[in-house]
């Protein structure tokens, strides 16, 4: 099972084709990671600006 998938490795490095669309999968990954990393952030800033207002609202 191992010399098989070993085999499998080898023919995919030799193929540029799966080499190149690795490339752009990890590049689609990064891209990913920063989009969560930036919506993640945003929200929580916003998530503080309504809690403020409600806050601001509650106490007028």
């Amino acid at each position: 099972m191992l010399a098989h998938w070993m085999a499998v490795l080898v023919r995919l490095k030799q193929d540029r084709r799966a080499v190149t669309a690795l490339e752009y999968a990890l590049i689609a990954g990064l891209i990913a990671l920063v989009i969560v990393s930036a919506v993640t952030s945003v929200g929580t800033k916003v998530g503080g600006v309504f809690l403020k207002a409600a806050s601001s609202v509650a106490s007028a």
